[in-house]
């Protein structure tokens, strides 16, 4: 059992990135299908389907590289708001990440969005990580 399951998926993620893996396979929750669509529709990850053949379903996401480089697209990626402290932002204080060059994925009344989607609706609620 894991007592924190988003970091738990970010955690997948970053170990797969650091070991150059394809392709990472993680337990599905709707959050986390959630978390999964926005990496892909912002570019950090190549692409995922949805398994739930099973009684657990999973998660198959590619990871994405740098075809000369063979760079990851993620280079960091970072749970912040946490169950023992959880972390708000007001619509008009949501935080930058890396000078607007990365992502904060906050959690809404309206669901989950990235930072400048929240800005631009004027809503705010938890963050969940920063992506770059």
């Amino acid at each position: 059992m894991v007592t924190d399951p988003i970091a738990d998926f970010l955690t997948r993620i970053r170990n797969a990135v650091k070991a150059n893996h394809r392709i990472v396979e993680i337990p599905t929750s709707k959050m986390k299908r959630e978390l999964t669509k926005i990496l892909h529709d912002k570019g950090y990850i190549q692409g995922f389907k949805f398994d739930d053949t099973k009684m657990f379903g999973t998660i198959k996401i590619a990871l994405k590289y740098n075809p000369v480089s063979k760079l990851p697209a993620i280079t960091h990626i970072e749970r912040i708001s946490r169950p023992g402290l959880r972390k708000y932002a007001k619509a008009d204080e949501m935080p930058k990440v890396l000078n607007g060059l990365g992502i904060a994925i906050i959690s809404t009344s309206k669901g989950l969005m990235t930072d400048k989607e929240a800005r631009v609706t004027n809503v705010g609620g938890e963050v969940i990580c920063y992506v770059y």
